[in-house]
C-alpha cells in the first residue's frame, strides 16, 4: 500500500511563494502517484493585504479548519501529516495549535518552513516555551542550509532535511535580448521591504552618471501605491528610465523576462527565504542581483551568476548594475551560468523528486523498523 499523507499547507489564494509551492505539490503527478494524498488548505488570508491580520472572520475560519483537520485525520488515519507552518507571530500561534492537535491525535508530523524568524523571537519567554514544545518530535524541511541557524536552538541537525524550491520550466523560444538599451527587471509585489525604493534610488544614480538603461517594475501594488510611485519617478525626472506595469501573472510575465538583460531584487523582506522569482529569471538566462537575505546566497553565486549585495545599499547596487551595463559579455556569461544552475538544481521535477525522497525516508524510518 502507498503511504497515506495528509498535506496541510498553504495554497492560492493569495498568490505568494509558499502558496505556489503548495499548488505544485497538490498538482504533482510524481507525488500523487507515489503517495495516497489528501489536501487541506492552511491559508486563512484572502489576499496579501490580509496576511497577518486578525478578526472574527479569521477566527471562525480557523475553528472550521481545526474541525476539518480533526475529521480528516479520524477518517483516513494518515501515516504522515505534512504541514507548512508560519515561524513567528500570530500566524505561528495559530499553526502551533494545529501541530499540537495533530501530535495529540497520534500523528507523525513533518513541517516545511517557507519562512523564517524563529531566532528573532526565541528570547521572548512565551515564544521560547512554545518553540520548545512545538519542535519536539518534529522533522523539519528547510529551503537552504543557511536557514538552519534560524531554528538551531530547538532542532537537532539530524532532524532536518534540505529541499530547495523548484518551478515549472517555461517556453524559452521567446527569449530576445537584442534590446536598443539595457533592460532591467524588478518583478515582485510593490512593497518597500522588497527593495523598490532602493532600486529607484540606484536608477537615479545610474541616470546621473550617464548610463543608458530602462527599468521595468512589474508587480501588484501593495504598501507602495501607483500614485505615490509615479510621483516619486516624476520628482526625480525618471519617466524615460522607469516604467511600472502593475501585476502580471503566468504567461503575462514572459515578455518581461524574455527581453530583460538583468534582474534586480534588492529585498529586505522579513519573511524572505527562497524567492522563486530568482529561479524564473535564471531560467531565462538573466543574471541576478539580490541581497544576503534568507537563502538567497544559495541561489545566486556571487560573482558567477550575479551579485549578492548588502541590504539598503543603492550606491553599491548602482555600481553592480553599471558593471553589467558596460560589460555585455560578462552579463551574458553570468546569465548562462545561472541558466545551467537552474536546470541542474531548481526545476519542478528536481523539487518533486526531493520531496518524494524526503517523505519516503520519513515513512520508512517510522514504519519499517
Amino acid at each position: 500500500m502507498k503511504p497515506k499523507i495528509l498535506f496541510i499547507m498553504h495554497m492560492p489564494p493569495p498568490v505568494h511563494g509558499a502558496a505556489m509551492i503548495g499548488k505544485y505539490i497538490h498538482d504533482s503527478k510524481i507525488i500523487n502517484e507515489t503517495f495516497d494524498c489528501y489536501y487541506i488548505n492552511l491559508a486563512l488570508a484572502k489576499d496579501l493585504q490580509d496576511i497577518g491580520k486578525g478578526g472574527l472572520r479569521k477566527l471562525r475560519t480557523f475553528l472550521l479548519l481545526l474541525r476539518a483537520i480533526r475529521t480528516k485525520v479520524k477518517e483516513i488515519h494518515p501515516n504522515i501529516c505534512y504541514v507548512t507552518p508560519n515561524s513567528k507571530g500570530g500566524a505561528f500561534y495559530k499553526d502551533f495549535i494545529v501541530v499540537e492537535m495533530l501530535k495529540k491525535m497520534g500523528c507523525k508530523v513533518i513541517i516545511h518552513f517557507h519562512n523564517k524568524g524563529v531566532s528573532t523571537r526565541q528570547n521572548y519567554f512565551i515564544d521560547n516555551l512554545l518553540y520548545h514544545r512545538f519542535f519536539k518530535g518534529l522533522k523539519v524541511i528547510l529551503l537552504a542550509d543557511i536557514l538552519y541557524q534560524d531554528i538551531k536552538k530547538y532542532v537537532n541537525i539530524n532532524d532536518v532535511f534540505i529541499c530547495p524550491n523548484g518551478i515549472p520550466t517555461a517556453n524559452l523560444q521567446k527569449i530576445n535580448k537584442n534590446n536598443k538599451r539595457f533592460e532591467i527587471l524588478f518583478l515582485s509585489n510593490m512593497m518597500r521591504e522588497k527593495g523598490v525604493w532602493d532600486l529607484v534610488e540606484a536608477c537615479k544614480i545610474l541616470k546621473e552618471k550617464g548610463n543608458e538603461f530602462h527599468c521595468n517594475f512589474v508587480g501588484k501594488w501593495s504598501d507602495i501605491d501607483e500614485n505615490t510611485f509615479k510621483s516619486i519617478i516624476k520628482k526625480h525626472s525618471l519617466e524615460k528610465y522607469i516604467t511600472a506595469y502593475g501585476p502580471k501573472y503566468g504567461e503575462e510575465k514572459d515578455p518581461f523576462f524574455s527581453k530583460a538583460n538583468l534582474f534586480v531584487f534588492p529585498t529586505f523582506y522579513h519573511n524572505e527565504c527562497f524567492p522563486v522569482v530568482l529561479l524564473e529569471a535564471m531560467e531565462y538566462q538573466i543574471p541576478c542581483i539580490s541581497t544576503n537575505e534568507g537563502g538567497i546566497q544559495q541561489i545566486i553565486e556571487d560573482g558567477e551568476t550575479g551579485y549578492i549585495i548588502k541590504k539598503h545599499s543603492p550606491i553599491l547596487l548602482a555600481k553592480k548594475i553599471s558593471t553589467l551595463i558596460n560589460d555585455s559579455q560578462l552579463c551574458q556569461e553570468m546569465g548562462y551560468k545561472g541558466y545551467k544552475k537552474f536546470y541542474s538544481e531548481f526545476t519542478l521535477q528536481k523539487f518533486e523528486d526531493r520531496i518524494k525522497e524526503i517523505l519516503l525516508a520519513y515513512f520508512k524510518n517510522n514504519y519499517t523498523k
